[in-house]
């Protein structure tokens, strides 16, 4: 990608960030009454396709998929992006296997905006073609075929599976040339570690289960986020204290629900120093990432107004937005 040709790409970005959702739009969504009010004040934002305005999941279906369009429009080299898209595609890997072993199919649960969309995935796993895959999938699915298969253990299907998606990224991130990939490797699989330490303590699970489900990154020691979520909550929050995740023992200490949200705007934090770059990839980045974390908040408020959550229930959940 040549200069001329990022100056082009970020001016459209640039454009498009101006339609992005800001803190007062968030505000206005959480004063709407109900649901419907709130789809109407995002279609009149533009969201969704006008046939799909009165429903909020083909509404948001349509932002995903809006945002890869853009993309694919203005980006000339796309495996750049292949990193963001490492989730959606080890997402198709497990419920394939899952489909396939337990013999039930419902395509709903697969993306298609990714590499390897959902009908090809399943072909893959029926097929037994696991060689079809990238290398480091390809030994993933293989083994997490067999252990579904032969244990009927899901949930350590889902391990194997989500710590080689973290290793990809991992490495694609330190494969990369810009530096907006390399931060935004670094700070999903870190915040992805925390995540599941989090969740493997108030679970009460193993260290061997956090042995087999934490990945390797170089912010956070995982051996010692494993051994600090063995000791209760406290010795997670007391560790993160000496990472560059401070912020998170914070949000722990407050609620689970801040905690989520915390996770989510340190990757809009990450992104904030793209608003000020011109010529790099790092803007079509950003715009990714804050796209994703709106259409996020949107439905954490639409879920909240349809099952009549208490205003503070939602704002607690309620994402930073980076426009």
């Amino acid at each position: 990608m040549n200069e001329l040709e990022y100056i082009y790409a970020v001016a459209r970005i640039r454009a498009l960030e101006s339609s992005l959702l800001t803190q007062s739009v968030i505000e206005q969504l959480m004063a709407c009454q109900n649901e419907t009010q709130c789809l109407q004040l995002l279609s009149e934002k533009g969201w969704g396709d006008p046939a799909d305005a009165h429903d909020p999941v083909k509404m948001l279906q349509r932002e995903e998929e809006k945002i890869w369009e853009v993309i694919s429009d203005i980006a000339p080299d796309l495996s750049v992006f292949d990193v963001m898209s490492y989730t959606k595609v080890f997402h198709n890997v497990k419920a394939a296997i899952k489909a396939v072993c337990t013999g039930t199919e419902d395509r709903n649960v697969f993306y298609n905006d990714c590499s390897i969309p959902g009908a090809q995935m399943l072909e893959i796993v029926k097929n037994k073609e696991f060689w079809r895959l990238p290398p480091a999938m390809s030994e993933a699915a293989q083994e997490a075929y067999d252990v579904l298969l032969h244990t009927g253990d899901g949930q350590l299907c889902d391990v194997i599976v989500d710590r080689a998606a973290l290793k990809a990224i991992s490495e694609a991130g330190r494969n990369a040339e810009d530096a907006i990939i390399r931060d935004y490797a670094e700070s999903a699989v870190a915040i992805a570690d925390i995540k599941i330490a989090v969740r493997s303590q108030k679970t009460g699970k193993s260290q061997e289960f956090l042995k087999r489900a934490l990945a390797p990154c170089d912010t956070v020691q995982v051996e010692l986020l494993a051994k600090a979520a063995a000791n209760g909550m406290d010795a997670i929050r007391d560790y993160l204290l000496t990472t560059a995740y401070a912020g998170g023992a914070e949000a722990l200490a407050e609620s689970p629900s801040a905690f989520e949200r915390w996770c989510d705007n340190r990757m809009i934090e990450t992104m904030r120093p793209q608003k000020y770059q011109a010529f790099s990839v790092g803007p079509l980045v950003a715009y990714i990432v804050a796209r994703e974390n709106e259409i996020k908040t949107v439905r954490i408020i639409l879920t909240g107004k349809q099952n009549q959550f208490p205003e503070e229930a939602i704002r607690e959940r309620i994402r930073e937005m980076y426009g």
